[in-house]
């Protein structure tokens, strides 16, 4: 045990997790989700949050080790949709164009809500899908390609093949060939989207959330300068997390014997829970404790980050602040009701300023007639 491990633990470490989303980065705490957003509009950060809820919270035996990580990963998942939508809608974006049609202005007042909700549904569905289709699969179609170049024998029974020989030596082959496809496919996709501009911007949000966490964790004040002396890699990001699976997913494959791809598949996608479970013990650990093993383990994801993050800007930086804040009243009381208060200030002088100008446009004599009086006065 490192002498790191000795020391007593801080109890920042693990307290709080986040998520970039475009211009904006949101923050969980035990208690509270708050998401901070730079507005499109004025450039201000607009803010909200709520209290979190679990299912494991009524139904205690979801806490229990292994079966938490699953549910952690289905609620994650749930809450990224909706963390998307929600900072989208506070970018203070007019997505009601001027000249749209009556049927489009029909479809925005009675179904917006609703066809954004049914949207959002489809779009994690087929998201699911795709992951099990590139990461589950393809690499298990490929593997068995290779399995057969090899020229490994294998039974036919009942419509299903099994591998047999020495089944532990190619059960470990083909294990291996389907992780190493599976960590080329993560990373070929992950390249793919830092090409994009607007992921990019996206990945140094997702540094400062990370940077910001660090901050905190270290006990440090919440400044932008002292933020930005943080490391961006952090072990309990989902990067991690997901090496972590694909690792875990090469062991569990090589005692797979079975042959067929799709019922090969299937098993793999049933087996999921356990190797979540598996990975999210590993990421909660990881983030609490600093030895060897852990760094050695850790380093493929911390690796990855490396395309996953980048170097945020101050105003960046001072969004993931905002928003740690936000989900911490604890220890940084009143911040949210005044950050709502100074949104709040603004919008009342903007529609007052908009009033202004609809009654300058409404009656310009008089306003001209007012100038008058005022220039000679």
């Amino acid at each position: 045990m490192s002498k790191k491990d000795k020391q007593p633990k801080n109890c920042r470490l693990g307290g709080v997790g986040g998520q970039a989303i475009i211009e904006g980065v949101m923050m969980k705490s035990k208690t509270l989700t708050a998401i901070a957003v730079r507005r499109m509009d004025n450039k201000k950060i607009a803010v909200t949050r709520k209290p979190n809820s679990s299912v494991s919270d009524k139904i205690k035996i979801f806490k229990l080790p292994i079966l938490r990580g699953f549910v952690a990963f289905i609620e994650s998942m749930v809450q990224s949709f909706s963390t998307i939508n929600t900072g989208t809608d506070m970018l203070g974006l007019d997505y009601q164009e001027e000249n749209a049609s009556k049927f489009d202005k029909w479809v925005e007042k009675h179904c917006g809500k609703w066809l954004i909700s049914v949207v959002s549904a489809v779009a994690m569905v087929l998201g699911v899908a795709l992951a099990a289709l590139l990461f589950i699969w393809l690499p298990t179609f490929i593997g068995g390609l290779v399995l057969e170049w090899f020229g490994e024998p294998t039974r036919t029974e009942n419509g299903i093949k099994y591998i047999i020989g020495n089944a532990s030596a190619t059960g470990v082959i083909r294990s291996v060939v389907e992780g190493v496809l599976k960590v080329v496919i993560f990373v070929a996709y992950i390249w793919l989207t830092s090409l994009i501009p607007d992921m990019k911007r996206v990945y140094k949000y997702h540094g400062a959330e990370h940077k910001s966490i660090f901050c905190y964790e270290a006990g440090l004040e919440l400044t932008v300068e002292n933020v930005k002396k943080q490391s961006r890699f952090h072990p309990r990001c989902g990067t991690s997390f997901m090496f972590a699976m694909m690792l875990l997913s090469i062991f569990i494959g090589i005692f797979i014997t079975i042959d067929t791809v799709w019922l090969r598949s299937l098993i793999k996608i049933c087996l999921l829970p356990f190797t979540m479970g598996i990975g999210y013990e590993f990421i909660r650990y990881a983030g609490k404790h600093d030895n060897l093993l852990i760094r050695i383990l850790a380093k493929p994801g911390l690796w990855m980050q490396n395309l996953t993050t980048r170097e945020p800007e101050d105003d960046i930086i001072e969004v993931g602040i905002t928003s740690l804040k936000c989900a911490l009243p604890d220890d940084f009381p009143n911040f949210y009701e005044e950050c709502v208060l100074a949104m709040k200030e603004w919008e009342n002088k903007e529609e007052t300023t908009e009033e202004t100008t609809e009654e300058t446009a409404e009656n310009p004599e008089e306003t001209e007639a007012k100038e008058e009086t005022n220039l000679e006065a």
